[in-house]
Formats: C-alpha cells, sequence, structure tokens
C-alpha cells in the first residue's frame, strides 16, 4: 500500500494486468497503505513512478540475482533505509505514547522496530526455502496496524504482539493459497479499507502535532501552543519544499529532512530532552518477549482481518517493483514468496517486540527511478537496519524529541493514506452497486467511530464486538467485502 495491488500472469484477464499495472505506476507517489508510506510519498507532477519510467535509469539496470560492487550497491542501500526510516521509527514512536510507555520503553521499542525490519528485509531478498520473493522487497513498520492497535491500549502491547504473530501465521498460510483468492479483492473494497485507515489516523496525527497525547490529557492549557505548532509546522513545511524543489536523494528523504529541521528548531527552543539520550546504551542485543503473552480475541480478530489488508498491499508493492525494475510481471512463485515472507516478518517481530511489519511501497519507487532491481542491493538495506537496531544510543535522540516533530510529519503521511484510498476508489466504476457499497461502508465505518454509544447495548460475545464495531476499519472493510460479494450486478 505499500498498495492494493493485483497483477500476475495467468491469474487475471491480461488487459486488466496492464491497466493496473499502469494503476499501480501513478498510486505509488501517494503511497496508499504504509502507509508506511513516506519519504516519496508526496503527489508530483505527473507522479514520480510515472517519470521514472519516462526517464533514463540514473544507476542503470541490473538482474535480480546481479551482485552489483560494494561502492554501488551501499550507497543504493543506505538510500533505501532512508527511504523507509522516518515511517519505521514513527509507527513505536506513536503506539508507545498512547500506551503510556516510560522513554526506556520507547528506546526500545524503536531500536526492536529498526532491527526486525532488517531482519526482515533479508528474509524478503536472500530467502528462505518458499519464503522470500528473492527481490528488492524493503520491509518495516506499518502504519496501517495503527487504528487497530490503539484501542487495546488498556490491556497492554503483550495482547497486541500476541495477536500479531498470530496474524503472521495466518499470513504466511495466505502466500500459500493466494492465487485463487485474489478476485476477490478489487479496488473498490481495498480503496475502502485505505480510506477508513487514513481516516482513523487523521485524528492521531493532529495530537501529536500539537504536543501528543500525554499533553492533551493532563497538560491541556499546553496543547497546541505556539511553541508545537510552529515546530510541527516547520516539519511540514520544509518537507513539502525539499519533495517539491530537491532532487533525487533530497526529493526521497524529504520527510526525514522535515524531521531533521523540526528537531533542530526544538533545540533552539529548548524543547529537547537530552536526558533520554545520555541514559541510553550505546549497544543492546535484541531481548524477545519483554511483554509476555496474552491472548485478546478481539485483538486476534483484527489482526487476522489486516493480514489480508497488508496481503493486498504486498501484492501491489511487488508488481510495482517488477514493472518499474524489469519491466515484467511479478510471478505467481514472487507472489506467494513474498507473501509469506511479510508474514513471517511480522510473526519474528512479535518475539522481538515489534509492531507487524509489511513491504514499503517508497522503496518500490527508488527502485523504478534507479532502475536496479538488484536483491543484493535490499540485503545491504537489511544489514544496515540489522546494525542500526543494535544501537539503542540512536533510539534516544529520536525519543529526545517533542511528539510535534513527528506531528507535522504525520499530518502529511495519513492525509496521503486517506488520498490514496479516494485514489483507489476512484478507478472502480460508479455503477448503483458500487455506489450503495461506498455509501454503506462508509456509513457504518465512518458513523460507528464518531459515535461509540450506539452500539452501547449490544453484547461482547467474548471478543470485545463492541470494540471492533467502533473501530471504524472493520465494519466499513468487512460491509464492502460482504457487499461485493453478494449483491448482483445491474
Amino acid at each position: 500500500m505499500q498498495q492494493a495491488g493485483i497483477s500476475s500472469s495467468n491469474v487475471i484477464d491480461p488487459i486488466y494486468k496492464v491497466n493496473f499495472a499502469i494503476f499501480l505506476l501513478n498510486l505509488r507517489e501517494i503511497n496508499p497503505f504504509h502507509f508506511s508510506l513516506i519519504l516519496i510519498g508526496f503527489p508530483n507532477r505527473g507522479g514520480l513512478m510515472v517519470r521514472a519510467r519516462r526517464r533514463k535509469p540514473v544507476i542503470g539496470g541490473s538482474g535480480v540475482n546481479k551482485k552489483l560492487p560494494l561502492r554501488k550497491s551501499i550507497p543504493l542501500g543506505i538510500q533505501h533505509v532512508l527511504a523507509m526510516f522516518a515511517g519505521n521509527i514513527t509507527v513505536p514512536i506513536i503506539v508507545a505514547g498512547v500506551f503510556g510507555s516510560t522513554t526506556a520503553e520507547k528506546i526500545f521499542l524503536i531500536q526492536m522496530a529498526l532491527f526486525v525490519a532488517g531482519v526482515a528485509t533479508i528474509i524478503q531478498t536472500v530467502g528462505i526455502g518458499k519464503v522470500g520473493a528473492r527481490l528488492p522487497i524493503i520491509q518495516g513498520t506499518s502504519f496501517a496496524f495503527i487504528p487497530i492497535m490503539l484501542p487495546f491500549k488498556a490491556v497492554g502491547l503483550g495482547a497486541v504482539f500476541t495477536a500479531a504473530f498470530i496474524g503472521g501465521i495466518f499470513q504466511m498460510y495466505i502466500g500459500k493459497i493466494i492465487k485463487p483468492i485474489r478476485h476477490m479483492f478489487p479496488p473498490l473494497v481495498t480503496g475502502i479499507v485505505v480510506l477508513m485507515i487514513g481516516i482513523s489516523l487523521l485524528k492521531v496525527g493532529f495530537m501529536y502535532a500539537g504536543g501528543g497525547g500525554w499533553l492533551l490529557n493532563n497538560k491541556p492549557e499546553m496543547f497546541g501552543n505556539a511553541s508545537h505548532l510552529f515546530i510541527a509546522f516547520t516539519v511540514l513545511i520544509v518537507a513539502l519544499v525539499a519533495h517539491q524543489k530537491g532532487k533525487g536523494m533530497v526529493s526521497s528523504a524529504s520527510i526525514l529532512i522535515g524531521m531533521i529541521a523540526g528537531y533542530v528548531v526544538a533545540m533552539l527552543l529548548g524543547m529537547v530532552d537530552y536526558g533520554k539520550i545520555t541514559s541510553a546504551d550505546w549497544f543492546a542485543l535484541p531481548m524477545p518477549l519483554q511483554y509476555g503473552v496474552d491472548f485478546v480475541w478481539g485483538a486476534i480478530i483484527l489482526m487476522l482481518f489486516m493480514s489480508i489488508v497488508t496481503t493486498i498491499e504486498t501484492i501491489g508493492d511487488i508488481s510495482a517493483t517488477t514493472m518499474g525494475g524489469a519491466d515484467r510481471e511479478a510471478t505467481d512463485k514472487e507472489l506467494s514468496g513474498g507473501i509469506m515472507a511479510d508474514g513471517l516478518g511480522t510473526a519474528f517481530g512479535s518475539i522481538f517486540n515489534a509492531m507487524p511489519n509489511t513491504s514499503y511501497s517508497q522503496n518500490a519507487g527508488l527502485v523504478a527511478f534507479t532502475g536496479v532491481i538488484s536483491r543484493h542491493v535490499g540485503t545491504v538495506a537489511g544489514v544496515i537496519l540489522v546494525l542500526l537496531g543494535l544501537f539503542p544510543k540512536l533510539g534516544g535522540i529520536i525519543a529526545a524529541m517533542p511528539e510535534s516533530v513527528i506531528g507535522g510529519a504525520a499530518i502529511i503521511m495519513f492525509g496521503l493514506i486517506t488520498a490514496a484510498g479516494i485514489k483507489l476508489i476512484a478507478q472502480s466504476e460508479m455503477s448503483q452497486k458500487n455506489l450503495l457499497i461506498l455509501a454503506l461502508s462508509l456509513s457504518f465505518g465512518i458513523g460507528l467511530s464518531l459515535l461509540p454509544q450506539f452500539v452501547a447495548h449490544i453484547p461482547d460475545f467474548g471478543i470485545q464486538f463492541k470494540l471492533l464495531l467502533t473501530t471504524g476499519l472493520i465494519p466499513a472493510g468487512l460491509l464492502a467485502f460482504i457487499l461485493n460479494a453478494t449483491l448482483p450486478k445491474k
């Protein structure tokens, strides 16, 4: 969605495959899911991916298995890390803030996010048996999962990680059987899901821009003051200028550049807590199961649903990588292996206290931009991420900045997710059936999230059913899926 994409040989109509591939190339710069999206994700005139296909490769094309010299592979690997870095660390920062984690816990979660992203990327590029696309697919923590994690702050991160482990195993199973069920997720259904993810996150983005959840709940008179708003809008404006005016690495790392600018402003305003930096260790090994195991059915159901959603976006990222870097469709083997690696990365990450992982769309954009599809470049990026995850001092530097720095970036990122959902929906014919699906799905999704008291007297059935209904994402996504499958065509 990261993107919802469906394109593989011998599965769907060839004309549809071509049209959808073109759609993916236009959609990449909006970076629908992932969510994770972030650094390449601003709309460009003509679209980043479109321009990438029209221009000559910057570095020159290479085969999937071609090994480049280190003087080329290392800079390319660093570029991949820069493209996903801000998104990868933002998810644990947001979740830690909402869950009320301590500074040490926040640093630890950032460390684990980097470490697990590196391991998951290596699984994807190197492969283990049938697991792994063996393409330069970069993995990282996913924004798509934030709306389904936040409602369970009362039960703790142990429930989230346990549910994520089960969801990851389920996604691996989906990868084994993906071929015959891909037609069940057309752009209308996936677009509604993406749109609701974006809408669910918008409140979180503005909360961080105002200073964060703790400030809002404990010192509301300081929330949204001039200092926090100045920092947030510094990040936003610098990121926009870097993306629109910059070229190459500057444009690709625009969000990261904006966050650095915001960090500098926060330092000048005396809003950086240097104690968090000095207290962080220089080196630490990853520690598994720090939050224990806790089976909460509501969290598990949500994770199973999101396993399907993230499968859709992974299909899109793999398809975009092969189309942009090699001008071909992804093979069934690449799609199946990539989805299974996605699930394995999430399951592995949950053991090591990392948020659910998925493929990053902006890195698929870099493959098309450079023309380099060598999976060994992705492996280099994975190794760099693993090394970064072994040094908590880096997490301390990030944890020390005020939350309004994250907020300035989040406003852009979450808004783009929302826009990506709208663009996906726009690809569908607005027939009477599709309009009815869209209307009812959004009515229930948005309506129940705005007025949770509506379901106050509905029983929980032992699975936090009322909570599931008020997430917005679950009622909208399930209703769109069921109506699309059952309503007759007119």
